[in-house]
């Protein structure tokens, strides 16, 4: 089967590199260089400064109406000094009771409302950037992307904060934005320190830049730059071009001090005191110090029940961990990650394992992209935890231009002993074919005291994305003696061959349908036997309408092969092999509304019984500041040994006084392991993830809601100097 994969793989890169053409012009522009710093307040139009720049008013619609001029005017203008990266927006609308604001909370999606946002690619390497977005809140919206984007694993449904593939949402640099709104639309202005992002220095740079408008009465989304369809904004091989700036050394001493007070169900309270310390060494080098690391004010996780017997994958949201992590990622993100940071401060069973400290030294140099990372937690003697030290070192080289890299990583893990370590070495790498297609994998082997055989990796896949159309095939492999200890596999020995076609096509004469999306999807996992493990093929349909409401009419072939009995919930799955179809339908309401809800429904087999089950999320939005987000995962499974129903739920309440300012309460509950939480939370940030915390946390786990097990209550306090 390995064979018809390469070969079909082959064939499909090689026609269409063949076929490669010039059909979208990139755009450029010269920014301007000023000596004056502008009133940064939102207000744009009557600004003198802005006023004497050129605007960029062309851009193109993705959505609704591909290849259409945005249908709202829009003026867009850009300057810089020695020390500030400046840009306006003027977003011009002739409803303006129509503009739809839905949250006010740093980094809250803005897809569904009225909003802007722009990427720059500081290095010109095509494969990497900072995104940052606001709506008429001045919402601070950024991001940290790698590879485009590529590799997030799709894991859950809401917008998830972390690190996840090539997108680092939680990544949050020091810069601010002011919004407004007039009669005739609304305008905001951007600053953003050259010392909060990482570039090359020089005269007469170039950066990749890409811009974006939400309109969100017309469910419309259009580009600067234009975009094939199927693609966004994290593609910056086909963005535009700013031209003709000149970048000096900023120098960028940063020393972050914290204060933590923790009271505890146990009524045992403490002070506990660390920082953070990050040095520019060049503007692409940074070299980052944390003493005594904590992560009190970080978003607990969404609970998720495990109705299998696989791995169960959760994204790293822990602010240190989350700067240049996309250069760390090797491998296939939520599947096979080779590095997986929650492996440190965090032990097997969830429970947290101090951090005495560490340093990361990451960035670029010349096209070349490094990272070295050493952490030292410390013993949990009631988990028989012992000290380890974690080591990862990482070296990337990217081709300018072509898409293509090359690199390796080395991640160690050692306790005390000399025959207390794990290691794993790969090498991993990314060819470009033309803006269409590219081949990327890994191989790989790991390191570990008694395991001497079979202890390696390997991935090779090939991808075409162009004119609505993503066909993919690849194949993975995992040694039964693989064995990364500091890493993330959602399951062990497999050959894994995988394959995907999938079509946009955007309808005519439908009425307000704006596309379908026919698709099949298969991969199989076999051991090293030849017997099947699972293998699973989706086919479907998405039919979207203008108004972004969505139906997904989807059938899938599962077959499942269990050689050792596992349990749900107490009831037994015996060995053997189990085949059934499901329909898995999804509704999806138009989330530029007051109410968003999301449906996936499965209805079919499940190992020899059968299943029900309702995967819901929803937003109902109460003014511009008030938020509310509610999940709840059902499951229904009658199997011939009995009957289990699962249920996994929560709420989350945000309100956000200003961008700044917030409260936020998140309750769940799972009737798997009868374990309630409630994370409730008050932030008053100053800049960057700094600020006040207080952070109140409680878990209980039987069938009522007094009589909590465990509870605490902190309050952080964390400042940012700016030394130099």
């Amino acid at each position: 089967m390995k064979k018809y994969f390469f070969c079909f793989g082959l064939f499909f890169l090689s026609y269409v590199f063949c076929q490669e053409n010039n059909e979208f012009i990139k755009p450029e522009f010269q920014i301007d260089f000023i000596e004056k710093e502008p009133n940064i307040d939102g207000e744009v139009k009557n600004e003198s400064l802005w006023s004497n720049i050129q605007p960029i008013t062309k851009l193109f619609q993705i959505i609704p109406n591909y290849g259409s001029p945005v249908s709202e005017k829009t003026e867009i203008r850009m300057a810089y000094s020695n020390k500030m990266l400046y840009l306006s927006v003027i977003c011009f609308d002739t409803e303006v009771d129509k503009i739809v604001v839905s949250d006010s909370a740093r980094d809250s999606n803005l897809s569904d409302e009225d909003s802007f946002l722009f990427i720059i690619d500081t290095y010109n390497d095509e494969q990497n950037g900072f995104l940052f977005g606001t709506n008429l809140n001045g919402v601070e919206y950024d991001a940290q992307i790698s590879k485009e984007g590529q590799g997030n694993f799709a894991g859950g449904f809401r917008q998830q904060g972390g690190s996840i593939g090539g997108t680092n949402l939680n990544w949050d640099a020091t810069w601010k934005v002011k919004s407004k709104l007039f009669d005739y639309g609304w305008s905001a202005e951007f600053v953003i320190p050259l010392k909060s992002i990482r570039f090359s220095p020089g005269d007469n740079k170039t950066w990749g830049i890409n811009f974006q408008r939400n309109i969100s009465k017309n469910s419309e989304t259009a580009f600067w730059s234009k975009l094939p369809i199927g693609f966004d904004i994290k593609r910056v091989s086909m963005a535009g071009k700013l031209n003709g700036i000149n970048l000096k050394n900023p120098k960028n001493l940063k020393f972050t001090p914290y204060l933590l007070s923790d009271n505890n169900s146990e009524n045992k309270s403490k002070i506990e005191t660390g920082a953070d310390l990050k040095y520019s060494i060049t503007p692409a080098l940074t070299l980052d110090l944390t003493y005594n690391t904590d992560f009190a004010q970080v978003e607990v996780d969404e609970q998720q029940v495990n109705l299998d017997r696989f791995n169960l994958f959760f994204p790293e949201k822990r602010p240190f961990f989350l700067e240049n992590a996309g250069q760390f990622s090797v491998g296939s993100p939520g599947e096979v990650d080779l590095f997986f940071s929650r492996r440190i401060g965090i032990g097997s069973e969830g429970e947290i394992v101090p951090i005495i400290g560490g340093s990361r030294l990451s960035g670029k140099i010349k096209n070349t992209n490094v990272g070295f990372l050493s952490m030292f937690t410390d013993e949990v003697r009631s988990s028989n935890i012992e000290k380890n030290n974690f080591t990862v070192a990482r070296v990337n080289h990217e081709f300018s231009g072509t898409r293509s890299s090359f690199g390796g990583i080395i991640v160690n893990k050692s306790g005390s002993g000399t025959s207390n370590y794990n290691r794993v070495f790969a090498l991993d790498g990314n060819l470009g074919l033309g803006k269409k297609a590219q081949v990327f994998g890994f191989i790989s082997k790991s390191s570990t005291p008694g395991i001497k055989l079979n202890d390696y990796a390997y991935k090779i896949k090939g991808e075409y994305k162009w004119d609505g159309w993503n066909i993919a095939a690849g194949y993975t492999e995992l040694g039964d003696g693989f064995n990364p200890e500091v890493g993330f596999l959602s399951r062990k020995a497999f050959k894994k061959p995988e394959f995907l076609i999938f079509k946009t096509i955007r309808v005519k004469n439908m009425g307000k349908l704006l596309e379908v999306r026919p698709h099949i999807w298969a991969n199989s996992y076999t051991n090293f036997n030849n017997q099947l493990i699972s293998s699973f093929v989706h086919v479907d349909n998405h039919w979207a309408w203008e108004s972004s409401f969505e139906i997904h009419t989807g059938v899938n072939f599962v077959a499942e092969g269990v050689f050792e009995e596992f349990s749900i919930k107490g009831v037994k799955i015996p060995p053997g092999n189990y085949k059934w179809a499901e329909f898995m339908p999804v509704l999806m309401t138009n989330k530029n509304k007051k109410f968003y809800f999301y449906s996936r429904i499965r209805i079919g087999g499940y190992f020899g019984g059968n299943r029900f089950s309702a995967s819901n999320r929803g937003t109902i939005q109460f003014g511009k500041k008030f938020n509310s987000e509610f999940n709840l995962d059902y499951n229904n499974l009658k199997l011939p040994n009995g009957d289990v129903t699962a249920i996994a739920t929560g709420i989350r309440l945000i309100y956000s006084f200003n961008p700044k300012t917030f409260i936020q309460s998140y309750l769940q509950y799972n009737n798997i392991t009868n374990l309630v939480s409630l994370n409730a939370k008050f932030g008053l940030i100053k800049s960057a993830n700094t600020g006040l915390f207080i952070v109140f946390n409680s878990f209980k786990d039987n069938d009522y809601f007094d009589n909590l097990n465990s509870k605490s209550f902190l309050i952080k306090y964390s400042y940012q100097l700016d030394v130099l």
